[in-house]
């Protein structure tokens, strides 16, 4: 590599300036060493990095899109305190330059020690990577390189939001997909300002919080490959390049030195039309991969540090995408805490769900540690002392741990048990029956769901985020169309993917214009939304199914940035009621506190909570019923009156009658919705116009209903 030394001068500066140095024409001095990355100063810019096992360190200077450095600046040895280099460079430009580091030191792959001086290094701590702006594009020809960023974003006086996670609807979506589509009618697709378009559809669905799958930015370009004669990328974007930058491609202009602001355009709008933002983030593994994988930044920093490796020098891969991060390492717990401050501080994130999470809790050997050091710093974090901490509690290596997370009293899971037993009890398997009933009712088995004192709360019903479709697997329309899977368009002969769906295909395979096996498609899809919005817990549900987007049958598009994956939003017209139907369930489910939380006992005197076979009236629920039923009563001081809320799904083919709770005083059971419809394309019923129960109720085939007091 080119690039030359200028030389080393040491002058005294006069009158209350320190001693300088003069390298590579830049005047320099020792700078702060607390403050990690490259942060901009009215004087010019602070670099700092760490080593623990690199014995010297250079600052690269580039102009843009010019593969060779024009100045080198080693770091001088008195730079150094402990394993940290940090010096301030005078009378830089933020606008004229780009910046990387080489370090040098041992060389022993057997050793997990891969130190390289002519490997042009990403800083762990860069708010910005450059040339990652163009989607699709290769990018990095010359390696990775990081512009410095001045903040000085205007966030206002809006308070952090209070909402407990009970009170959420998640709605997860893929940034790029959700507008990529033409069909999207927005002007700027694929990007966070589409994305901002979209939100007055956000607020007339009723959602009040959406799920971004990872805007850290990633290398969608790393591992492209064509199969079918399609180009395939790493679309969702689970291959981390830098944890503290956003994603440039999701921006629709160039925003340089000034990154990230279109998101917190975007965060803002959200949160000033009451949503809330949780990040999908992805601490699990980075895009280097494995021994064949490229150095990025870590594996050329302290590769023994920030990997678990085995005792020949190879990765542990309990992630199954090459290489598995030290989380509870101290110099890797840190830089997650400080990553994931900076995201709440900066960007004003409300919570973050960690991909894989149960790595989180591995030692530097990959077992399992009972208090995860960085699970308890994570959760009684000061500054994260608000923000939401969702864990997806497995992890590739065989560690499931739904239901027994470590630090569960401050963290929320995906519930996995939730979307398998409830997903296998809708399509008909009544063995799931009293799993499914504990799920629907807050999982309390696995949670506790016990009470906190004045704050109404129960610590279980915010532990618990139900879900039976998200990103990984199904969408809800083709839970309904395909008994298989079909990846093929993966290129991998449809062996990805999980083959443990629990889907149905209504009784035929794929596409259909048969007008019955759509109408049961439909009800079932309508099944699942009805029953999801009166669980406890915390709903989720993936973008599209509420107007029955398809993949068309692939549960693993990971690859397919297509049609597959982008949102064909002409299905909302044509699916316009069973958009209908789901603004009506969370609006539901949002009028009915019960639903949500433990209220004070009702004074009609019905139980808090319980789960019934047909007879309401008869405590015993048999393991393998095919119609279930959950009465949730409580007093609501803010309504002053009871509320009550009775759910009743019927998995069986033929009709079944139900006998509902009886109720004390002039209150009578109402109507609120039928899956299975009036026969004139009614399914659910507005406030005032509820048809009154007199006591009993024939379900019809396949087919749910939910009924309220009043």
């Amino acid at each position: 590599m080119k690039g030359h030394f200028h030389r080393y001068e040491k002058v005294d500066y006069p009158v209350s300036v320190r001693p300088m140095d003069k390298i590579a024409g830049y005047w320099i001095r020792p700078g702060m060493f607390d403050l990690n990355g490259a942060t901009s100063l009215e004087v010019g810019v602070n670099f700092t990095i760490h080593t623990h096992r690199g014995t010297s360190c250079e600052l690269l200077l580039f102009h843009r899109g010019e593969q060779e450095p024009y100045a080198v600046i080693p770091f001088p040895k008195e730079y150094k305190i402990g394993d940290v280099y940090s010096m301030i460079v005078f009378n830089l430009k933020l606008d004229e330059f780009e910046y990387a580091y080489r370090i040098d030191g041992p060389w022993d792959p057997g050793k997990g020690l891969l130190f390289n001086k002519e490997n042009i290094l990403l800083d762990p701590y860069a708010r910005a990577v450059t040339d990652q702006g163009l989607w699709g594009i290769r990018k990095n020809k010359f390696g990775y390189r990081a512009r410095v960023v001045k903040d000085n974003y205007e966030w206002g006086s809006k308070p952090q939001s209070n909402r407990e996670l009970s009170d959420l609807v998640i709605y997860e979506l893929h940034v790029r997909g959700f507008t990529q589509h033409r069909s999207s009618g927005v002007e700027r697709p694929g990007t966070f300002h589409g994305l901002k378009e979209k939100i007055p559809y956000l607020k007339e669905l009723g959602v009040n919080a959406v799920e971004l799958m990872p805007v850290f930015e990633f290398d969608e370009t790393i591992n492209a490959r064509e199969a079918g004669g399609q180009k395939l990328l790493e679309y969702w974007g689970y291959n981390s390049v830098c944890f503290f930058a956003p994603n440039t491609s999701y921006a629709s202009t160039p925003e340089y030195n000034q990154e990230g602001a279109e998101l917190k355009d975007l965060i803002k709008a959200l949160h000033d039309n009451g949503i809330e933002v949780i990040l999908d983030v992805v601490f699990n593994h980075t895009a280097e991969g494995n021994e064949r994988g490229p150095v990025i930044n870590f594996k050329g920093i302290d590769n023994k540090v920030y990997y678990m490796m085995t005792p020949d020098g190879n990765y542990y891969n309990f992630s199954g995408c090459g290489n598995t991060l030290n989380c509870n390492h101290p110099i890797v717990r840190q830089m997650i805490v400080d990553c994931l401050r900076y995201w709440t501080i900066n960007y004003r994130v409300d919570g973050f769900r960690f991909d894989l999470a149960s790595i989180l809790g591995r030692k530097e050997d990959g077992s399992p540690m009972s208090e995860p050091p960085l699970l308890e710093a994570l959760a009684y974090d000061p500054v994260l002392g608000n923000v939401k901490l969702i864990a997806e509690a497995w992890d590739a290596g065989g560690l499931y741990q739904v239901g027994h997370f470590p630090a569960n009293k401050r963290w929320a899971e995906w519930n996995g048990r939730y979307r398998d037993s409830v997903r296998g009890f809708l399509k008909g398997d009544n063995w799931e029956a009293w799993n499914a009933a504990w799920s629907i009712g807050g999982s309390g088995d696995l949670y506790g769901n016990y009470y906190l004192g004045e704050s109404s709360s129960y610590v279980g019903y915010n532990s618990s985020i139900n879900f039976l479709t998200c990103h990984d697997g199904f969408t809800l329309y083709d839970l309904y169309s395909y008994n298989e899977k079909h990846n093929e368009a993966n290129g991998w002969n449809n062996t990805d993917g999980s083959n443990d769906n629990r889907s149905w295909n209504c009784g035929e395979e794929g596409d259909t214009d048969d007008p019955e096996v759509l109408r049961l498609r439909y009800r079932m899809i309508r099944n699942a939304c009805a029953v999801l919005m009166c669980s406890r817990g915390t709903p989720m549900f993936l973008a599209g199914d509420e107007f029955g987007n398809t993949q068309f049958g692939n549960n693993n598009a990971y690859c397919q940035d297509n049609i597959i994956s982008w949102l064909d939003w002409g299905l909302l017209e044509k699916n316009r009621e069973l958009f209908e139907f789901f603004k009506f369930m969370i609006a539901f489910r949002m009028k009915h506190t019960v639903i949500r939380r433990q209220l004070p006992d009702a004074v009609c005197g019905m139980e808090p909570m319980h789960a019934h076979d047909v007879n309401a009236e008869e405590t015993n629920l048999p393991r393998d019923t095919r119609t279930f039923s959950m009465s949730f009563a409580g007093y609501d001081k803010e309504a002053g009156k009871d509320d009550l809320v009775y759910l009743s799904v019927n998995t069986y083919w033929e009709d079944v009658a139900i006998t509902l709770p009886s109720l004390n005083g002039p209150q009578s059971w109402y109507l609120c919705v039928n899956t299975y419809g009036d026969g004139q394309g009614r399914y659910c019923y507005p406030e005032g116009q509820e048809p009154r129960i007199d006591g009993s109720f024939v379900l019809r085939p396949r087919s749910v209903a939910v009924f309220s007091a009043g």
